[in-house]
């Protein structure tokens, strides 16, 4: 490629910077002194639709370290607002992203193109605009991981280093994150234009989304309320999908929840190990408050946060705009059950749905909290239990093996009223439990090698199991396990 051409990756159509300026302030990444490519998602570029070729990696640093802005890219820091651990921020915004612009994938799908740790923008506040290494490549990870067990989130198409150095409880090598995302709206978005009265900003931030998301409400009668509405099931069904996996989020303010029902900011978030409802990894959650069983509570307050946003279009008259409002409020936990039994059903092989199910699900659960069993490997575990009745499958890991024995015997009755053969069943609980999660001690060691060696080769090697997370690697089994006495991560840091 002539280094006088115009560096043209993409055909970007910035929908979002065309909206009116108050949404956002055009912002360029700072610089950074020595870009170098750490990792790179090939096979999100080719589905993006990228045109990369003839591009070495010290152009692809260059690239996505914001230091050569593609043409057509018109980079801009987005305003919104938040509730964070319930306190009400009427400005938060991208204090240290940038999103260079919008384009369509080979599938037609609109996609963000978004820097992260690109330098201080207006919304900066005290911070430094800049991201450390081993946040980049725990979200990198993480977001990739998600996205292979089949969960909505957003993706990591590159993670750069900076060659400069950023201060955070120590002096840590810094490193730029290139996100793919839906979108980046949140409904801290929302938030932000009604905090200041915008009523005209909230419809075409609200028609914008609808647009880009749910165009299948805009003919309605209502379209507001089932844009509320879309947005509600989107993240009733999300949440219910990191519950079956065990995940937990760690930081679900409203500024941290995409409209779009992707899951977005990976700063915190941790896996189970033994099963714990009360479950909490995140430093800063002190209260318990985005702990593994409240994640489907407090997804349904974002939704009443989002209801209160829109309350103006909901209806030009209060008391029926509130009445609406509640409406959809209500339905949210209903729905969220609904959706997580649907979820538990399957990881438990049942295509059908039958009464009892609930208790099953419940009294399974119970066992393996009192016995501070593993999650995962039990579920995993249970699958080769459903092939072979005279497999044990987890009882060594229940406390009171004759009330797992009574536990078992219910579920094989359950499992007749399928009429799917066994190895059918066994391998349709493959399918939704997985062999391999981001254990926590196992994301540390990577990040650690990343960051206090320059050793990138058990970041890659770990990126590589779980990225085909329901299959059995059996060169890679020990990745499957449990963390040894002294190995176990209890807390887990936002990195900012």
């Amino acid at each position: 490629m002539n280094a006088a051409e115009p560096l043209r990756i993409a055909a970007f159509d910035n929908r979002y910077a065309r909206l009116p300026p108050g949404f956002f302030v055009r912002q360029r990444p700072t610089p950074v002194a020595q870009p170098r490519l750490l990792v790179f998602n090939h096979a999100l570029a080719g589905a993006l639709g990228l045109r990369l070729d003839g591009l070495d990696d010290q152009a692809l640093a260059a690239l996505f370290s914001g230091n050569v802005l593609a043409e057509g890219s018109d980079p801009l820091a987005m305003a919104y607002a938040g509730h964070q651990f319930g306190s009400f921020v009427p400005q938060l915004g991208d204090g240290r992203a940038i999103l260079l612009g919008e384009i369509l994938d080979r599938d037609g799908r609109r996609r963000d193109l978004q820097l992260k740790g690109a330098g201080r923008t207006p919304y900066s506040r005290r911070g430094d605009g800049r991201a450390a290494l081993g946040p980049v490549l725990r979200e990198y990870l993480l977001s990739e991981h998600l996205h292979a067990l089949g969960i909505p989130a957003t993706r990591a198409l590159a993670a750069v280093a900076t060659g400069e150095t950023v201060l955070r409880e120590r002096p840590l090598p810094g490193a730029i994150l290139t996100r793919v995302a839906a979108s980046h709206i949140r409904v801290g978005t929302f938030q932000f234009l009604r905090a200041r009265g915008d009523l005209d900003g909230l419809r075409q931030l609200a028609d914008h989304v609808i647009d880009r998301h749910y165009p299948q409400v805009r003919d309605q009668a209502q379209p507001y309320r089932a844009l509320l509405r879309a947005v509600a099931q989107a993240q009733a069904a999300l949440v219910a999908q990191w519950l079956s996996v065990g995940f937990v989020h760690g930081v679900m303010n409203t500024d941290n929840m995409a409209v779009s029902g992707e899951t977005i900011d990976f700063g915190p978030c941790a896996f189970l190990e033994h099963y714990d409802p009360d479950a909490v990894f995140s430093a800063i959650d002190e209260g318990g408050r985005y702990a593994y069983s409240r994640q489907g509570p407090i997804a349904q307050w974002n939704i009443l946060c989002l209801a209160e946003a829109l309350l103006p279009l909901l209806d030009a008259q209060h008391e029926r705009a509130v009445d609406s409002a509640n409406e959809e409020i209500g339905a949210f936990a209903p729905a969220f059950e609904a959706l997580w039994l649907e979820r538990m059903r399957a990881k438990l092989g049942l295509a059908r749905a039958a009464a009892g199910d609930a208790a099953l699900v419940d009294d399974w659960l119970a066992l393996l909290y009192a016995a501070r069993a593993d999650f995962t490997l039990s579920f995993r575990e249970l699958c080769a239990a459903a092939a072979d009745p005279n497999e044990a499958g987890p009882r060594a890991r229940c406390a009171d093996a004759a009330a797992y024995d009574r536990w078992i015997l219910r579920w094989r009755q359950r499992l007749q009223a399928e009429e799917r053969a066994p190895a059918e069943c066994a391998r349709a609980m493959r399918a939704c439990n997985p062999a391999y999660i981001a254990r926590n001690h196992r994301v540390e060691q990577a990040l650690d090698a990343a960051i206090e060696r320059g050793d990138l080769a058990p970041f890659h090697r770990l990126l590589a199991v779980l990225s085909r997370p329901y299959e059995e690697q059996a060169e890679s089994a020990a990745y499957a396990l449990a963390a040894a006495p002294g190995e176990a991560v209890l807390r887990t840091f936002c990195g900012t």
